[in-house]
C-alpha cells in the first residue's frame, strides 16, 4: 500500500490533537497583567505539549520520506502511535490546571512515555518492513541513543513527581530539546536517495 494516505490521516489527526490543545486555552476574565501571571501553567503546558507534537509530525515525515510501502502491520503500529498522541490534550489540560500537582505531573510524563514507546514499536516494525527494500530507515538511524534513551528519562520524570514536580517538569523540558531539531541522519539519507 502506499505511503500517502497513512502521512495524509496522520497529519489530519495531529491537527485535531494541536486544535483540541489550543481551544483549552482561555483569556483570563481580567484585564490585568497578574491575570495573565495566573495563566501562565496552562499556558506554558499548551507550549511544550505543542512542541512535543510538532516534534512527532516533524520525525514522522522524516521517517516515511525513506518509507516507500507501508503495510498492515505498519498501519496499525501507525494508529497505536496516534492513539497515545491523541491523549497529549487531556494531559496537558490536568497539568495547565495543577501545575504542581505530583499526579497530574506524572500523568502528564505517561502521556509522553506511552507514544514515545509506540515509536519505537513503529520504527520496529518499518525495520522489519524494509528488510528486503536495502533498510534505507535502519540504516539511517544505527542504534537511537535518543529514542532509547527518552523512555528511561520520562520513567525518571513519572517517578520524581512524587519527589519535587519541577524536577519532573525539567526532565520532559530537557526530553523536548533532544528531540527539537530533526535527526540529520535521516536528512543525510534522504539527500542520499
Amino acid at each position: 500500500m502506499e505511503k500517502d494516505r497513512l502521512v495524509a490521516f496522520s497529519d489530519g489527526v495531529t491537527a485535531v490533537i494541536i486544535t483540541i490543545m489550543v481551544l483549552e486555552l482561555k483569556a483570563p476574565h481580567d484585564e490585568s497583567l497578574g491575570a495573565l501571571k495566573e495563566a501562565a501553567p496552562v499556558f506554558l503546558s499548551y507550549v511544550l505539549s505543542f512542541i512535543y507534537v510538532a516534534i512527532y509530525w516533524n520525525n514522522h515525515h522524516h521517517f516515511f520520506a525513506l518509507v516507500g510501502r507501508v503495510s498492515g502491520a505498519v498501519l496499525w503500529a501507525n494508529l497505536h502511535l496516534l492513539f497515545w498522541l491523541s491523549l497529549i490534550p487531556f494531559a496537558t489540560s490536568w497539568l495547565g490546571e495543577h501545575p504542581f500537582a505530583p499526579v497530574p505531573t506524572a500523568i502528564y510524563g505517561a502521556s509522553l512515555l506511552m507514544p514515545a514507546i509506540a515509536w519505537y514499536g513503529l520504527q520496529l516494525v518499518l525495520f522489519e518492513q524494509q528488510k528486503g527494500e536495502g533498510a534505507a530507515l535502519a540504516r539511517a538511524l544505527g542504534g537511537d541513543l535518543k529514542g532509547k534513551l527518552s523512555p528511561f528519562l520520562y520513567l525518571a520524570g513519572i517517578a520524581l513527581a512524587f519527589v519535587d514536580t519541577r524536577v519532573s517538569d525539567a526532565i520532559y523540558v530537557f526530553v523536548a530539546l533532544l528531540w527539537l531539531i530533526p535527526d540529520r541522519r535521516i536528512e543525510k539519507a534522504m539527500e542520499r536517495r
